[in-house]
């Protein structure tokens, strides 16, 4: 089922790229494995899977330390700041900063371990009550405060649409969130650059892509829907 699901995947990011006069190599797909079992990992990875997106920390360091190391892992959920010390090291993407004081423990943590952290801004571009991220019109200032941080590297920007029947809905989210990330390159701050937008999920990545994304996180259209049934 995955083989095949995949294949549909990738088929459908190549004309997503060919309509939108992209080049299939400007998109990673990430493949969203939250609640999945290790061996549906281990196939995933067996057909060439590489980008793995975790909500959870417990679920992403356990599989980290389960799965081979070539993996690169993905912190797409939203981020406890008492939680950061445990995917410093292993995620090599965090998608969700969203507040000054997630992105102050980040620099601590990342301080003590002598490295850099590569980030992306949250931005609540819908603005839904129920979702995280910053409001539109706060990303700049808030980018502007991240720029001084010496251990984090603000790599672009992520959001989460609406969950919508027709993806042609979200395509004003994908169109505005691309146009905020313009706004912030014109801006030319140091420690800065906006080349990864991370948006599109496995109703709407089609419609992403045509927009801009240069991320995709991909979970139901590659394994099937969730099995919370596990779950600790």
């Amino acid at each position: 089922m995955i083989r095949d699901q995949l294949y549909e995947v990738e088929k459908r990011i190549q004309a997503a790229c060919v309509r939108a006069e992209r080049k299939r190599e400007e998109v990673t797909l990430i493949a969203v494995s939250k609640t999945k079992p290790i061996e549906v990992l281990q196939e995933a990875y067996d057909l060439g899977v590489r980008v793995f997106g975790e909500n959870k920390v417990q679920e992403l360091t356990e599989k980290y330390d389960a799965l081979p190391r070539d993996i690169h892992w993905h912190m797409i959920g939203h981020l406890q700041t008492n939680k950061v010390k445990y995917i410093i090291e292993k995620a090599e993407l965090i998608h969700s900063v969203d507040s000054l004081r997630l992105a102050q423990t980040i620099e601590k943590e990342a301080a003590k371990r002598e490295r850099t952290v590569d980030i992306l801004v949250e931005v609540n571009i819908a603005e839904e009550e129920s979702k995280f991220g910053v409001r539109a019109e706060e990303a700049i200032p808030f980018i502007e405060k991240l720029a001084h941080f010496p251990h984090i590297h603000v790599c672009g920007l992520m959001t989460i649409a609406p969950f919508v029947e027709n993806p042609e809905e979200n395509r004003p989210i994908f169109k505005n969130l691309h146009k905020l990330s313009v706004d912030i390159a014109h801006k030319n701050i140091d420690n800065v650059n906006v080349n990864i937008l991370s948006m599109g999920m496995t109703n709407d990545y089609e419609v992403a892509i045509e927009e801009g994304a240069t991320m995709v996180r991909v979970g139901t259209g590659i394994f099937g829907a969730r099995d919370y049934t596990n779950r600790s």
